[in-house]
C-alpha cells in the first residue's frame, strides 16, 4: 500500500475518534490457538459457551473473511473519572458509563469501510467490535497498539488500559508496525487486588467464573455463596485490576461525549436501585451496556451485595 495513503487513511481514522490505530498482516494464530484451546479445555470460560464456537474462525481468520490480507487494529479511549467519596454507591464499569460502545464504535466502522472502498479500491473489508468470532486482543497486540498485560487486558504504554478495541479484516496490504514488547515486569498490582483470585498467581491467564466482571453480567442464575463480601460494590463489571495498574496513570478522560457519564447515569445507591421502577431504568440506561443484565437481573446482583 502506498505510504501516502496509509497515512492518510489512518488520518481519517483518527478523525472518527480513535486514538489507537494499528496494521498487520493477517495470518493464522497457531500458538494463541494453543493458549485458547487450553484455556476452553480448563473452563476456564465458565458459562461463556459462544467462546468455544467458532473456534477456526477465531484463529484462522482468513476462513472468516476470505480474500482478507491485512487488519486494521483500532482503539478507542473511554476513561471517565468516577466519584469514590461514598461508600454507598454501587458502582457501575467505567465502559459502561456512556452508550452502549457497540452502537457507537459500530457506525464508525461502517463509515472506515466505505472509506476503504471508495479511495482505496477494497473489495474486502470488514469491521468488528466485540461482536464477531475475531481476538480483538491479539491483533492489538499484532499490530502494535499494546501489549497484552498480566491482568490479559490490552496495554498502551501511553494511554493505559482504558480502551475500546475495534478489528477491521480488507484485502489491502499495508506497512505494518511491530508488537510492543511486555512492559508489566514483575508487578503483580492486578494479581494481588483481584478479590476473588480471578488472575493466575502467575498472571496472564484468567479464570471468568472467578471474575466480578463475568458474575455480575455473563453469569446465568445465583451468584455462589463463596463470593459473598469480596466484591467492593461493584454491581455490573469491575474496574479493580485496571485500577491499580500503573499504566492508568496515563488515563486521560475520553473526549467521546457518548462515553462520558451524565448526570442521570450516576450510579445510585441500594435503596434506589430497589426501588428503581422499569420505566426510570430505561430512561437513565436504556441506551447503555446495562440493559443488557436488565433491571431484574440488576436488582439481584444488589441484593447479593447486601444479603
Amino acid at each position: 500500500m502506498n505510504a501516502d495513503y496509509q497515512e492518510m487513511l489512518t488520518g481519517a481514522i483518527h478523525a472518527q475518534g480513535f486514538n489507537l490505530v494499528g496494521y498487520a498482516p493477517l495470518r493464522p494464530l497457531q500458538d494463541d490457538a494453543e493458549k485458547l484451546r487450553a484455556w476452553l479445555d480448563a473452563s476456564m470460560h465458565a458459562g461463556m459457551d459462544y467462546l468455544a464456537r467458532y473456534f477456526q474462525f477465531r484463529t484462522e481468520p482468513q476462513t472468516l473473511v476470505p480474500g482478507s490480507r491485512s487488519v486494521i487494529a483500532l482503539g478507542m479511549n473511554y476513561y471517565n473519572e468516577t466519584d469514590a467519596g461514598d461508600a454507598q454507591r454501587l458502582k457501575i464499569a467505567r465502559y459502561a458509563s456512556g452508550v452502549d460502545y457497540h452502537k457507537i464504535i459500530r457506525k464508525k466502522l461502517k463509515q472506515i469501510v466505505r472509506h476503504l472502498k471508495e479511495t482505496g479500491g477494497a473489495q474486502v473489508a470488514r469491521g468488528f467490535v466485540d461482536s464477531g468470532p475475531v481476538m480483538e486482543r491479539v491483533w492489538a497486540r499484532e499490530a502494535g497498539i499494546a501489549w497484552n498485560g498480566k491482568n490479559t487486558l490490552s496495554i498502551n504504554p501511553g494511554m493505559g488500559s482504558y480502551f475500546f478495541l475495534a478489528c477491521i479484516f480488507t484485502d489491502l496490504e499495508f506497512n505494518c508496525g511491530n508488537p510492543i514488547p511486555d512492559h508489566c515486569g514483575r508487578c503483580r498490582r492486578c494479581i494481588d487486588a483481584c478479590p476473588t483470585e480471578a488472575i493466575h498467581d502467575e498472571g496472564y491467564l484468567l479464570d471468568a467464573g472467578k471474575c466480578i466482571s463475568y458474575l455480575t453480567i455473563e453469569h446465568k442464575g445465583e451468584i455462589p455463596d463463596a463470593f459473598r463480601g469480596k466484591w467492593q460494590q461493584w454491581m455490573f463489571g469491575c474496574d479493580i485490576c485496571q485500577e491499580v495498574c500503573p499504566w492508568n496513570r496515563f488515563s486521560r478522560p475520553t473526549t467521546q461525549t457518548e462515553f462520558q457519564a451524565s448526570d442521570d447515569r450516576r450510579e445510585l445507591d441500594m435503596d434506589s436501585w430497589l426501588n428503581l421502577t422499569e420505566e426510570e431504568f430505561q430512561g437513565r440506561y436504556g441506551q447503555s451496556a446495562l440493559v443488557r443484565k436488565g433491571l431484574g437481573g440488576l436488582q439481584e446482583t444488589v441484593r447479593f451485595l447486601h444479603k
